[in-house]
């Protein structure tokens, strides 16, 4: 059976490496009879569209403004799919992974081993890359946050350069307008899909020019912790919104038992007088986030409902499309 690969690169403001990178992905790639390079120029400003041109990319998508890599992320899912894809990989417009790692990173999809491969760059030492201190501890929080919540221990959560399979790309579900590697892998690992990490050695150390998306450590860790728990909140609102409730009113137990143990043994509530109403505060809102919690639980099934009805309809009508043409 023949199969199509599509590897998009979704790319702002990158006219530096744009062109090497195209030029770069392989035009035979074992188990696929046809490789399609998709550029999405996320509303670049220089000349990046151009030299996508140059390199003859098979297909340019532009957003007319910067619109975030997590849009450009997703206009490439979206538009790889209708170019007919059986298989996508995406790989960084900055040149740092080795196209030839495709055809690695694609083995464990086209064999059916997992629905998404993605490049480890700390899987082994050999492989792992020199980077500031602050960089690898970072990464590695980010990557143990993320194992946890997903239920799977990965060694890097925050590489862009992976491969997916058709269905699981029509299955995903993502929102993050910044970013989409941290959301990815919370999205597929709670609906059950099965991930894999390929390791992968860095083509080049050092981006050429400074990363469009970490502009500021502090702030990029803030809005990729925001994207964590956002997931969180949607896939286990159960635990989310339960563990919060319950440890708000373990404390209002624990005030109001202080105060009322006091009044046992003295006949008087001073000191703790004050923690009383404090204490019935925080029990009202512990049980009305367990409330929450069971309501949020009960729209989750909802969602599910929903999401495969979004997967359905957009299979039916990508499929109409391919017909048609």
């Amino acid at each position: 059976m023949q199969k199509k690969l599509v590897v998009m690169i979704p790319a702002f403001n990158e006219q530096e490496t744009i062109e090497e990178v195209v030029k770069g992905i392989p035009k035979k790639v074992i188990g696929f009879s046809k490789v399609e390079v998709l550029v999405v120029d996320d509303g670049s400003t220089d000349k990046t569209l151009e030299n996508a041109r140059k390199a003859k990319a098979d297909k340019i998508v532009k957003h007319v403004k910067n619109k975030g890599l997590g849009n450009a992320f997703r206009t490439g899912l979206d538009n790889a799919l209708r170019m007919g894809a059986d298989i996508i990989v995406n790989i960084d417009a900055d040149g740092q992974f080795n196209p030839k790692d495709i055809e690695r990173l694609c083995a464990p999809v086209l064999e059916g081993k997992a629905d998404m491969a993605t490049c480890s760059r700390f899987a082994l030492k050999e492989f792992q890359p020199k980077m500031p201190l602050s960089k690898k501890i970072g990464n590695w929080l980010f990557t143990k946050a993320i194992s946890v919540a997903a239920g799977k221990k990965f060694t890097d959560t925050q590489c862009g350069f992976r491969a997916y399979s058709r269905e699981t790309a029509l299955r995903m579900t993502l929102f993050g307008k910044f970013t989409y590697t941290q959301e990815v892998f919370m999205d597929l690992a709670n609906k059950g899909f099965d991930i894999v990490e390929v390791p992968c050695k860095l083509a080049r150390e050092q981006r050429k020019g400074k990363s469009k998306i970490v502009k500021n450590w502090f702030d990029y860790g803030l809005k990729a912790m925001l994207i964590i728990a956002r997931s969180l909140r949607d896939y286990k609102p159960l635990a989310f919104f339960g563990s919060i409730g319950i440890i708000i009113f373990a404390i209002g137990t624990l005030a109001i038992a202080t105060a009322f143990g006091n009044w046992l043994f003295t006949g008087e509530t001073t000191p703790f007088t004050s923690l009383i109403p404090a204490g019935g505060a925080m029990l009202v809102l512990g049980f009305a986030l367990v409330m929450l919690a069971l309501i949020a639980d009960m729209l989750g099934r909802q969602r599910k409902i929903q999401e495969e009805i979004l997967y359905r309809l957009k299979k039916q009508e990508i499929e109409k499309e391919e017909k048609n043409d």
